[in-house]
């Protein structure tokens, strides 16, 4: 029995159950995937939005520039605030450019419109027909990945109780008490219930009741570049908004790679991540248009993720008709990222706290364990914190240039990765041009070693997606 379980471990579910971890409550996180942020926040564009973009009034508006204001040092994620130009390319464009500064007024935004000239004397390889640009220079980029590992572990580390590879299949509730049936038969039983299921939100909403509501899947594709030179663009390059969303941008990464897209299809599955040649086609055809120098030889993988878009056209955030004890999040989609610590700090705030008598928890820390960064080091200081952790010398990912150490160190914290993309997520390692095809076999092996699972038992990321089916000669385990 708890007092609140939270479904769904994406960004937003790990930092409601951070924040719910900093009372005395006791709290447990239902995830159906074999590690946290496995579905929406592992494929989006790792963009902290200004918040320029939602129309004044909406959640999403209030949520973005809270969410954008809130960016701390405390979880140890990278990020850095670049800034955003969104760019106009015909003179038939700069009327659009007006709307969004008087938008990005109402929503509390600072902006500035740029001259054709200022903008290219910003990003001198942009399209040289650009006839102005908007300029935030509170938006960022992030490491998406370590956002929602670092805050889960971090509510981990405060008492939190997280089940993962437990995939919600029935709610039932008798008196005051909700049991949520799994997939593998366990029961957990809560008080509380608060639905941070991303795209498959609605599907928990309906376990409690009809919806009024639909959530689309549309599917965004992209490309990333290598990180083969540094000035290919400073900012987070965006085209003029349309009713399809921001629309294809081209931006640097925290890795050092550019990352390209995404496009907006509407999807009748909700699992389709497949790419297709026309939709790439389409995405390298408009990033041209803004940047004509990118270089597509670079590229060293496409991939595609799903967002979860509401009919309401916001933020679906609120109490259950017939249930004030269900709390349910859907629709969390663009700018879900960046609106994530201040939508667990709303749904805290003004629903929780309306049906529980919250206590603070004196022995809350805010603090991840600060991992090593070997590349801010100088040469003398990593030859001698090597000296001293003699695994951080034996480099496992040559692309990323990862070692050994770096792994260990994740697979000792409260939330290790057990799988190949675990890893990769939490490190980097197989990120980079050879996108895992050296440092795979070595990755396999620590978490076999690690965690006493025999190699041709060791996950890529999902149930029985094997890397190693069969045991080779000489492999004993």
């Amino acid at each position: 029995m708890f007092d609140v379980i939270v479904v769904g471990a994406g960004i937003v579910g790990s930092l409601i159950a951070r924040k719910l971890s900093s009372y005395q409550l006791s709290v447990a996180v239902i995830e159906k995937e074999p590690d946290v942020g496995n579905v929406v926040t592992m494929a989006n564009s790792a963009i902290v939005h200004s918040g320029y973009d939602p129309v004044p009034g909406t959640l999403k508006a209030k949520l973005n520039v809270l969410g954008n204001k809130m960016m701390d040092k405390e979880l140890d994620v990278e990020m850095e605030r670049i800034g955003s130009l969104t760019v106009a390319l015909y003179d038939s464009q700069l009327p659009l450019l007006e709307e969004l500064a008087k938008r990005s007024k109402e929503n509390g935004v600072e902006v500035k419109i740029l001259s054709a000239e200022e903008t290219l004397k910003l990003e001198p390889h942009i399209n040289p027909s650009v006839k102005g640009s908007l300029l935030a220079p509170t938006a960022g980029i992030i490491n998406p990945f370590t956002f929602a590992v670092h805050a889960m572990e971090n509510a981990v580390d405060n008492g939190v109780k997280l089940f993962l590879s437990e995939k919600v299949v029935d709610i039932k509730k008798e008196g005051e008490v909700f049991s949520l049936i799994t997939e593998s038969g366990n029961v957990y039983q809560t008080k509380v219930i608060i639905n941070a299921a991303g795209i498959y939100s609605d599907e928990i909403h309906k376990m409690v009741e009809p919806i009024d509501y639909t959530l689309t899947p549309r599917k965004g594709e992209y490309f990333i570049l290598d990180h083969y030179s540094d000035d290919l663009v400073k900012h987070t390059i965006f085209p003029l908004p349309s009713e399809k969303g921001k629309g294809i941008l081209v931006t640097p990464s925290i890795g050092g790679t550019y990352l390209i897209g995404p496009s907006a299809e509407a999807m009748p599955s909700k699992d389709d991540v497949s790419t297709d040649k026309p939709t790439l086609d389409e995405i390298r055809r408009q990033a041209l248009d803004m940047v004509p120098s990118i270089p597509f030889n670079q590229v060293i993988r496409t991939f595609a993720g799903s967002r979860p878009t509401p009919s309401t056209h916001d933020f679906i955030i609120g109490f259950a008709k017939k249930d004030n004890h269900f709390i349910n999040l859907s629709g969390i989609e663009s700018p879900g990222l960046v609106s994530s610590p201040a939508i667990a700090e709303y749904v805290v705030n003004e629903y929780l706290a309306k049906i529980i008598n919250l206590k603070a928890n004196p022995s809350y820390n805010p603090y991840v364990k600060k991992r090593p960064a070997l590349n801010k080091m100088s040469v003398k200081e990593r030859n001698e914190f090597i000296k001293k952790n003699p695994e951080y010398g034996e480099i496992i990912c040559n692309c990323e240039k990862i070692s050994k150490g770096e792994i260990l160190f994740e697979m000792n914290t409260s939330v290790p990765p057990k799988t190949i993309k675990a890893v990769k997520k939490r490190t980097r390692a197989g990120f980079g041009k050879c996108q895992g095809g050296f440092c795979q076999p070595l990755v396999s092996k620590i978490i076999s070693e690690r965690f006493d699972i025999p190699l041709n038992k060791v996950l890529f990321q999902k149930e029985g997606s094997f890397v190693m089916p069969y045991k080779t000669k000489g492999e004993t385990k």
